[in-house]
């Protein structure tokens, strides 16, 4: 990695030529660096932190100020418990994975002597900009040396001391291996981002991480296909025949394990035959864990029936906007489900996730089958789960080590994006002299076989 302060055109043209070289370098010699990655990052892990804390001290004074949210304190925090083994954990588990590249998913014969394969390659240079989070450095660097692409990577200004010391330690780490060090720049100048998006000759993937602002200034200012996601809307239904333990289970890891994720829970919605039942065990073992509960009228009304006065003080009326609200912290929406004529329970609540989620993860609560199957069939979202935690939409919990982030697009990749996202494909063929003229219909035009060929 090096720590650039280069022209745009010069960084990007720098990538370029760097992925070529890097797709080029064996599965052997790629692991090799993620294996000086991880041990520098082992061995520099009290430099780092005490970098990161000078970051957390001046991030602490802009939330004070109020020009900072919590949310984006939160995922600053390298020293937050197993965050800094997560983050080399997830190296090793990249670097355990199979090769992504070279992979041959279609072999063809055209013809005698003439055989077509469709094979994985890397898609070539990544734009990766981020705010906070400065664990992404490392996620990155080794989701990006094992795919075989070049990455530039631009973080925010409230994590300049922690990446910056991470930089230079994954730097000085590669300049040891036979990977390119230009095939991972980190860029310091904010100034420089605009000219990086307007790179498209040269870079070929954006993938922004942070708030929905830079999400919408990235897609508004370039021509590069841009993978991520804006907001994080992920919604749970509570079904009629809802079990009250998994219920509780499952809501409350998907709210409290860690609001600040966009994995977490911003909606509940609750079929009116559980108002009475489950939700209001769900309710208690939320507002215990210190949630705020914005409810509709009829969710509201079961609540306070039920609830002490000390817990029903975590009750607020709903607005229409809170179901478009991603929250990021211990507040949650509530919605009572009413099935109608012509639609039934499943069917509400599927239609409205639809209109109001972001395409990232839903969850339905359920101990019927078909409910469920409908459910994940008709919620047009990257995960979509069955008496599961919204907060297993992770690359790590799904096995491809990390991740470099979520998807919510319906082209190349969806939802967790780990090495499979970080490669596209090409055709090969290989002949003998074969020539296209040759094939057609009538007297002496050769035939295609175009035959199934196994996959070695």
């Amino acid at each position: 990695m090096s720590l650039t302060e280069s022209s745009a055109i010069d960084i990007a043209k720098a990538a370029s030529s760097a992925s070529r070289h890097l797709a080029t370098r064996s599965e052997a010699e790629r692991n090799e660096a993620l294996t000086a990655l991880h041990d520098a990052l082992l061995a520099n892990k009290t430099a780092i932190l005490e970098a990161n804390a000078r970051d957390l001290q001046a991030a602490e004074q802009s939330v004070a100020g109020g020009s900072l949210s919590h949310s984006v304190l939160k995922r600053l925090d390298l020293s937050r418990p197993g965050k800094y083994d997560d983050m080399l954990q997830g190296i090793l588990s990249v670097r355990s994975l199979k090769d992504p590249i070279g992979n041959v998913t279609l072999r063809t014969l055209l013809d005698d002597g003439l055989t077509l394969e469709k094979v994985t390659c890397p898609i070539g240079v990544l734009l990766i900009i981020f705010e906070a989070r400065p664990e992404v450095i490392a996620n990155i660097a080794a989701l990006s040396i094992k795919s075989g692409n070049a990455a530039i990577l631009k973080g925010g200004k409230e994590s300049t001391e922690s990446f910056v010391t991470i930089a230079n330690v994954i730097s000085e780490a590669i300049s040891h291996t036979r990977v390119p060090q230009a095939s991972i720049q980190l860029v310091k100048t904010r100034a420089a981002v605009s000219d990086l998006l307007a790179q498209d000759s040269f870079i070929d993937l954006v993938i922004p991480r942070g708030s929905n602002d830079l999400v919408r200034f990235v897609k508004e200012h370039t021509k590069i296909p841009v993978l991520g996601h804006a907001d994080g809307i992920c919604s749970a239904y509570l079904h009629s025949d809802a079990n009250p333990e998994t219920a509780v289970k499952v809501v409350v890891d998907s709210k409290t394990d860690y609001p600040a994720a966009c994995n977490s829970l911003e909606t509940l919605l609750v079929h009116e035959d559980v108002l009475k039942s489950v939700f209001p065990l769900v309710a208690k073992a939320l507002i215990a864990k210190g949630v705020t509960l914005r409810c509709d009228v009829s969710s509201k009304v079961a609540l306070v029936k039920t609830l002490t006065p000390a817990e029903a003080e975590a009750l607020r009326d709903a607005q229409d906007s809170d179901f478009d609200t991603e929250f990021l912290d211990l507040t949650l929406a509530v919605k009572t489900i009413v099935p109608q004529l012509s639609m039934t329970g499943v069917e509400v609540a599927v239609t409205h996730i639809n209109a109001h989620s972001s395409k990232h993860t839903d969850i339905i609560v359920t101990e019927s089958e078909d409910a469920a199957n409908f459910f994940m069939k008709g919620v047009d979202s990257a995960g979509v789960f069955w008496n599961a935690s919204t907060r297993f939409a992770d690359g790590m919990r799904y096995g491809f080590g990390t991740e470099v982030g979520i998807s919510t697009n319906k082209i190349h990749s969806r939802g967790p994006v780990g090495l499979d996202g970080l490669t596209i494909y090409k055709y090969l063929i290989r002949g003998n002299g074969h020539r296209a003229g040759d094939y057609f219909e009538g007297e002496g035009g050769r035939k295609y076989k175009h035959e199934n060929l196994q996959i070695r």
